[in-house]
């Protein structure tokens, strides 16, 4: 067969002629793609710089809209209206982006993470629990396991914070020994109030093992013992907690006064409490060592010549109102308004301080009310911080 080399010649041009078309259509929809994603995005991002918000939104919506496949933009979106509190939205963006299928298998995790903040934020507990649970072997496994953990505080739901906090130490994300402890203490509590004595010796006998040098579970047994008639036992609680949590003397001073009056050990506990009071002076361990002393009957320094001693050591405004409260007066009509107003002063001062947060409370919190943190009140009170 004869081939005609005229075709090839005429179809080279034409092919030159077609590519070159293509080409520029290329380009040129390059252009207008370059032009209006990255001009409506820069909008955006100048916007936001600014403190601009509504209009980085709108900004950001137009970006989108000139390249919804871009997920970045998507990403930006999302967050600016969960950082707007408009949260509906921001699940929306996100939840779309989920349904895509073409997105790697990075950005499904960073959307599937991103979709459990909104709805951490929007106080859906459930559901962002189903959201976070999904994490698991991402690398958001860790942010996601602390923000589970968090949210069964929240709800009280000790054991399945437990399981996470277990999680999070066996993976060296955090010593969660003592918050583990606290669990214990929560759940020995509710078994207090259904009267289930047992079970909540067993919960706090296991978080004594927990958190060998922790307060609260001694603290708490301590109580439990007292309120089952034993006072003796109750009282080597807390000598034991003196031993292992010195820091927290003020808390367990007027529990150990009252144990030991009550068991006839008032003596002992009288030399301890002098004890941590010359290495330490504080105010809640000054009260029961001279609640102690009037229970003696030998003579022994009066109520007023300790808070003296007390305020040769430090200035204190409330060891000056309780020492007055004992004073003869020389204008003697005067002292119950002069006492009065003391009281009414001293009052912020003996308060208990979050370290975390600044919150005050006239009781002193294993668990901050205002921010949740656990152990972030001191055991001393504010005019001694």
């Amino acid at each position: 067969m004869n081939f005609d080399l005229s075709w090839i010649l005429l179809g080279l041009p034409l092919a030159f002629v077609l590519g070159w078309l293509a080409s520029r259509f290329d380009l040129r929809q390059l252009r207008i793609e370059n032009h209006q994603a990255p001009k409506a995005y820069f909008k955006g991002l100048n916007f936001l710089l600014n403190e601009q918000q509504d209009q980085a939104i709108d900004a950001f919506i137009e970006a989108v809209q000139n390249d919804p496949d871009t997920s970045e933009l998507h990403f930006a979106l999302g967050n600016l209206f969960r950082r707007r509190g408009e949260y509906e939205r921001a699940v929306r963006v996100h939840e779309h982006l989920l349904s895509r299928g073409d997105l790697s298998l990075a950005d499904r995790q960073r959307a599937q993470h991103a979709l459990a903040l909104d709805f951490l934020k929007a106080g859906l507990i459930d559901r962002s629990e189903a959201a976070l649970l999904k994490l698991e072997g991402t690398p958001f496994e860790a942010q996601a396991r602390l923000a589970l953990l968090a949210n069964y505080e929240r709800s009280r739901d000790w054991p399945h914070a437990a399981q996470i906090a277990h999680k999070l130490t066996d993976a060296n994300q955090g010593d969660f020994h003592g918050r583990l402890a606290h669990y214990l203490c929560e759940e020995a509590a509710a078994c207090v109030a259904k009267q289930q004595a047992e079970q909540a010796q067993a919960l706090l006998q296991e978080a004594i093992a927990t958190a060998p040098g922790a307060a609260r579970p001694r603290i708490e047994m301590a109580r439990l013992l007292a309120s089952q008639g034993k006072s003796g036992d109750a009282c080597a609680a807390i000598e034991k907690v003196l031993q292992t949590a010195p820091l927290a003397t003020p808390l367990v001073a007027g529990l150990l006064a009252e144990y030991a009056l009550a068991c006839g050990r008032s003596l002992q506990a009288l030399e301890l409490l002098k004890t941590h009071y010359k290495s330490v002076p504080s105010l809640d361990v000054l009260d029961a060592i001279v609640s102690l002393e009037a229970t003696q009957p030998s003579p022994a320094p009066s109520a007023r010549d300790w808070y003296v001693r007390h305020l040769e050591q430090e200035p204190s405004l409330v060891a000056a109102a309780k020492w007055i409260s004992g004073e003869k007066l020389e204008h003697e009509q005067f002292h119950p308004q002069v006492q009065r107003a003391l009281d009414h002063a001293v009052k912020p001062l003996l308060r208990y301080r979050c370290a975390a947060c600044g919150f005050e409370a006239k009781q002193h919190f294993w668990q901050c009310p205002g921010c949740q943190a656990w152990d972030s009140y001191p055991t001393r009170r504010v005019e001694e911080l």
